[in-house]
């Protein structure tokens, strides 16, 4: 049995599956499930369920399945969403600004910009995003909405880009992308839960199962490596000690010491795997 975190990838997951073998879906976007059902329409060993990987665990009790064989979960946003400029996802274009992966919660990146104070702003700017200009672009934000709410995406890009010096645009990437990163990342709640989600898909797997994680930003992949560090443990006693009474346990290994990253050859078909990183490990 093979769980999937994000099931608009998992067309070949199924072809490798034996008659026997069962693939579960998980993704908060309805619309992506969907996409999934119909791309997956001829096979039958497949259960779409609605809901986020942070709850993996209660996912599987419902579903009345105690382990899985594997687990992959593909963070962050998906092709897909960023595609469908209406999501608001993109800095590209001009959209309302929503960002939400699950259409039915209230916090929508709209609700973030006009109403997060400037130190709120700023920090997850900053934070999530790791943009030097935080507070100036925080700032400007708030002075804009005095006058009018800001409601689409070619507003806040029009800001960002006011507010950066011109030095700075000559940057490789577009002036907004990461301030665009971190209100999704706020939007989500994609980063705080990460360490929790990590320890639990480890606890729902058999002995020898294998979780495998693919971030695409160095926020995402510094949670999955550090939660991997935690879970296959180290002993803390000091060294000349006889025996190990430290009590440390470990849940299993980390298979792969440096991430997998893509082939020359992938990037140059698929230019958005460039930041994708491939962390595995194996429950003991």
């Amino acid at each position: 049995m093979e769980l999937c975190g994000g099931a608009g990838h998992s067309k070949e997951i199924v072809k490798r599956l034996s008659d026997k073998g069962l693939l579960i879906g998980i993704d908060r976007d309805e619309e992506a499930l969907n996409v999934a059902k119909e791309r997956l329409k001829e096979y039958k060993n497949v259960i779409y369920y609605h809901g986020n990987h942070d709850e993996i665990e209660n996912i599987l009790e419902e579903l009345k399945i105690e382990k899985v064989d594997g687990i992959l979960l593909d963070l962050g946003v998906s092709s897909y969403q960023l595609d469908e400029k209406s999501r608001g996802f993109s800095y590209l274009g001009d959209n309302i600004l929503d960002m939400r992966m699950d259409k039915s919660q209230d916090l929508d990146a709209k609700k973030v910009i006009n109403t997060y104070s400037e130190i709120e702003l700023s920090r997850i700017f900053f934070e999530y995003g790791e943009e030097k200009f935080s507070k100036n672009i925080a700032k400007k934000i708030c002075e804009k909405r005095k006058i009018k709410e800001i409601e689409s995406t070619k507003e806040l890009v029009d800001i960002i880009e006011e507010v950066l010096p011109s030095w700075s645009k000559n940057r490789d990437s577009h002036p907004a992308k990461r301030v665009f990163q971190a209100l999704r990342i706020e939007v989500n709640n994609e980063i705080k839960p990460l360490f929790d989600t990590v320890v639990s898909s480890i606890k729902c797997l058999k002995p020898s199962g294998r979780l495998c994680i693919i971030t695409f930003h160095s926020l995402e992949d510094r949670a999955v490596k550090n939660a991997y560090v935690n879970q296959e443990g180290r002993c803390v006693c000091p060294p000349g000690l006889p025996y190990c009474v430290c009590g440390y346990k470990s849940e299993g290994k980390i298979i792969t010491k440096k991430p997998i990253l893509p082939s020359d050859k992938e990037m140059r078909e698929n230019s958005r795997s460039k930041s994708a990183k491939l962390r595995i490990f194996e429950k003991k």
